[in-house]
């Protein structure tokens, strides 16, 4: 039979109907029937999957169908899809219990809508094409599933390393995955190389279960012969699964350390507190002795001292410490520490000893007095001596002021300067804080130092008779000087800001003329001596000049008042004419009065003033004086 025509053949048809018709669009053409099958599907537990099954060649009729083979080689028929003219028609015949069941696609596909762990089987697809003959083909579908987290028990109690054989140390379990995984054991993040077979150091047992589900669990027992060094080691188990497409992915358990017993083989031993670098101790301090042996086990510690070659005890206990309290120097020497553990090898070294060494320290010693008393201008050396361990180092100082190093302290030529207070210090370099001090007192004997603050300069001829002024005297000495003033008045005697020694005492008077011929003094003495000094003024101007310009100021203004009162009189009598002149006025052609007649007159008038009246010619004439 011939194929219909190409164009026709496409509608509604599928694609595989259209590659059959293609393929056979020639008359005459004849091929054998071949399928095209994925020889593996690879997919994730729960996820769909699709089984492809192409017909090569041109067949306008086949038959496919799919089978299932099970372990034993037996063949269950699934689905079958025929292809008649351009249409297929497809059919599940059974889908053995498979929950969700088989489907087929148009195409004639078989559809697995959630991939299962039991859905991993051999999957044979038949094509049948009448005379062009059958052909078949396989495709093993593998499911995958990712295990659970991986989870380890380990070996809670005491795992001795005095065992010669290998002890169990930890199970791991890898649970619910497909295929199943690999677990490898860590110790310290790197692989162990663990064989299965038993031996007496390490080897490894593992069991794989199939759960109900179909999954896969892998337990992995780890036994090994544990050593001193695994003490602090962290060990930990893997699981290694595959994925599809040549994926792998790991899964670590949580990491553990082991409880080991191990008997001990050093012991270190130390002082604890307080100690320093030389290993020194200070006399009068508490000092702890320490001991710690390397083995597991709480073992007692006995401690002792050496003297003359016997074991002197002095305490045992199971925390390794031994305390001596306010240590002496005579407690200074050898002393040990052994260890009783009884599980430890014969060649275990179990004690160890130590040189205790007391550091100690003196009060300081003077060649002389705490307090010398030395002349003025005079010389000595005096000493210092201390006994301690180690050797002390000697030093003076004045003031915080290094002197010199040594025990010796040379005076020479003593001033009141050198006066003061020397110390001596003792120190030791290798023992920090360890150190005395002791004081020397030097006293310098001699006439009083006599030192005046100069009044403030004054021109020659500046000072008058009045000013004050303030004298300031200070003295030093041993024994202390007394200050004393030629005029009454001086402050008492007081220290000196200036400090060192001196003393000082203030005068305040008021300059004379007497002062300035005689001056004045202060005067400072001791058993020793007396030492003056006086303060001289120079010229001092009287203060009479002064008091004539006062009088005659005072005059002048006296005499500028009566003026101006006598101006104001004036002003007065001329605002008031004389009466008597309108009332008494001479008639015409009488003769005037005689000279001495007017002048009595004039007088008159002059005494009588207002009181009388008053002459015309009396009272213009004292109007015109005015």
């Amino acid at each position: 039979m011939e194929p219909p025509n190409a164009q026709a053949g496409t509608r509604g048809a599928t694609q595989l109907l259209v590659l059959a018709l293609l393929l056979g669009s020639h008359p005459g053409a004849q091929a054998e029937v071949q399928v095209s099958v994925p020889p593996l599907v690879e997919v994730m537990r729960g996820e769909p999957v699709t089984l492809d099954c192409t017909p090569l060649g041109a067949h306008d009729h086949f038959v496919l169908e799919w089978f299932l083979a099970d372990r034993s080689g037996a063949r269950h028929l699934l689905a079958s899809a025929e292809l008649q003219g351009s249409e297929i028609q497809a059919r599940v015949h059974n889908s053995r219990g498979r929950n969700p069941p088989y489907q087929l696609d148009s195409r004639g596909r078989l559809v697995l809508a959630e991939a299962q762990v039991g859905d991993e089987q051999d999957y044979v697809c038949v094509v049948r094409a009448g005379t062009a003959g059958t052909a078949e083909a396989t495709a093993r579908l593998q499911v995958f599933a990712k295990p659970e987290a991986t989870e380890v028990s380990h070996n809670k109690g005491t795992v001795s390393v005095m065992e010669e054989f290998a002890q169990e140390i930890a199970t791991c379990n890898s649970r619910n995955g497909n295929p199943a995984p690999q677990i490898i054991w860590y110790r310290n993040r790197q692989p162990l190389q663990v064989p299965m077979e038993v031996n007496s150091e390490s080897y490894m047992t593992s069991r794989t279960v199939r759960e109900a589900s179909g999954l896969l669990s892998l337990t992995s027992t780890l036994y090994l012969r544990v050593h001193k060094a695994d003490q602090d080691a962290l060990f930990h188990c893997s699981a290694h699964y595959r994925l599809p497409k040549g994926q792998h992915g790991r899964l670590d358990s949580p990491s553990f350390n082991l409880t080991l017993h191990y008997p001990t083989e050093h012991v270190q031993f130390w002082v604890d507190s307080p100690s320093t670098t030389e290993g020194w101790v200070r006399e009068g301090d508490s000092v702890r002795l320490s001991c710690r042996g390397d083995g597991s086990s709480v073992s007692e510690y006995a401690f002792y001292r050496l003297q003359d070659k016997q074991e002197n005890m002095l305490q045992t206990n199971y925390n390794g410490n031994f305390t001596l309290e306010g240590v002496q120097r005579s407690q200074s020497g050898t002393y040990g520490c052994r260890v009783e553990d009884y599980d430890a090898a014969d060649d275990a070294e179990l004690s160890q000893t130590l040189e205790l060494r007391v550091a100690y320290l003196d009060p300081i010693e003077l060649s002389n007095k705490e307090e010398l008393s030395l002349p003025l201008g005079s010389s000595v050396d005096t000493n210092c001596s201390v006994q301690g361990l180690p050797t002390p180092a000697l030093r003076w100082t004045k003031d915080s002021v290094p002197l010199g190093e040594g025990p010796t302290l040379s005076l020479n030529f003593v001033t009141f300067d050198s006066a003061g207070t020397y110390i001596c210090e003792a120190s030791m370099p290798t023992v920090p804080l360890l150190s005395r001090t002791q004081a020397l007192k030097l006293l310098v004997e001699g006439s009083p130092e006599l030192r005046p603050e100069e009044i403030q300069p004054k021109a020659e001829g500046s000072w008058r008779e009045g000013d004050e002024v303030r004298l300031v005297c200070s003295a030093r000495g041993y024994p202390e000087p007394k200050l004393s003033w030629s005029q009454l008045g001086g402050s008492p005697v007081e220290p000196a800001p200036r400090g060192q020694g001196w003393v000082s005492s203030s005068l305040t008077l008021k300059v004379t003329s007497a002062l300035s011929q005689e001056g004045v003094f202060c005067e400072a003495s001791n058993p020793h001596g007396t030492t003056k000094h006086v303060f001289h003024f120079g010229t001092v101007a009287p203060q009479t000049s002064q008091a004539g310009v006062a009088v005659m100021a005072v005059a002048i203004s006296v005499g500028l008042l009566l003026l101006v009162v006598a101006a104001f009189y004036c002003m007065r009598r001329k605002g008031r004419p004389g009466r008597q002149g309108e009332k008494g006025a001479l008639p015409p052609g009488k003769p005037e009065l005689s000279h001495s007649g007017s002048q009595r007159t004039e007088q008159t008038g002059l005494l009588t003033g207002s009181a009388s009246g008053g002459l015309r010619h009396g009272s213009g004439g004292f109007r015109d004086e005015c």
